[in-house]
């Protein structure tokens, strides 16, 4: 009988385990604690911390005083090295247009079945604004940048189990040039969102978040292409 191990589990556990501890601190809206880490693992204490510490020494979490987790400095590093070029064409674009509106602005990349913020900016002077943290993830059949992705994939390349209801909106954001959502992924959240096409990239998008605004989703959505042909043009010349 073939061996099946190397397909039914990871490679390495302590690997995937500290991988993992990074994307729950990546995902928390403040530090944790180390029981708090080691619950969301479903590891006893003692594991959690043994890979705290070793991650700890590489700078990619950080402990405060009182023992609270978060990600290290770092982890800011490593994640400028991820499409540098494309993210340094990007954030000045993606500044003006949260400044202009006064929401929240990022750019996602499709990475396997998900939607991934690769970089956000929030409005300077906003009194209020919803926060879209870098390494933000989620699938990608759920909200306005989801949309303007899978309008750049071949249907044969899509997650499975596509609604009927999705590959409609998602032939809308083709004809019209961007997507929209309401509530998909995080509750009383509206975005808008428009495909960023550049040559040897994955599938990308440029999107706005808000809760309430009086501009109307085509004004935002050409604000939105106006910087994505920007970037275009950066990039592809």
């Amino acid at each position: 009988m073939p061996d099946t191990s190397a397909t039914s589990s990871p490679a390495s556990q302590t690997l995937s385990r500290g991988i993992r501890m990074l994307e729950v601190l990546a995902d928390a809206h403040g530090a944790l604690s180390i029981d708090e880490l080691a619950t969301h693992l479903g590891v006893h204490r003692s594991i959690a911390y043994r890979l705290l510490r070793t991650l700890e020494d590489h700078g990619l979490v950080s402990r405060d005083a009182a023992g609270a987790v978060s990600l290290g400095a770092r982890m800011a590093a490593l994640a400028a090295g991820v499409a540098h070029d494309l993210q340094a064409e990007a954030l000045p674009e993606l500044t003006a247009i949260a400044n202009e509106l006064g929401m929240t602005c990022f750019l996602a990349v499709l990475d396997g079945a998900e939607c991934i913020t690769l970089a956000s900016v929030e409005p300077r002077h906003a009194v209020a604004s919803v926060a879209q943290r870098p390494g933000a993830r989620h699938p990608v059949t759920v909200g306005a940048p989801g949309k303007a992705i899978l309008a750049q994939v071949p249907t044969a390349d899509w997650p499975s189990g596509v609604s009927a209801t999705l590959a409609a909106e998602v032939d809308t954001t083709g004809a019209r040039g961007f997507a929209t959502s309401h509530d998909e992924v995080i509750p009383t959240v509206q975005s808008v969102a428009v495909p960023l096409i550049l040559r040897g990239q994955r599938p990308a998008a440029i999107a706005v978040v808000h809760v309430a605004t009086d501009l109307d989703d085509a004004a935002i959505a050409a604000r939105l292409r106006q910087s994505a042909a920007v970037i275009r043009e950066a990039l592809d010349g």
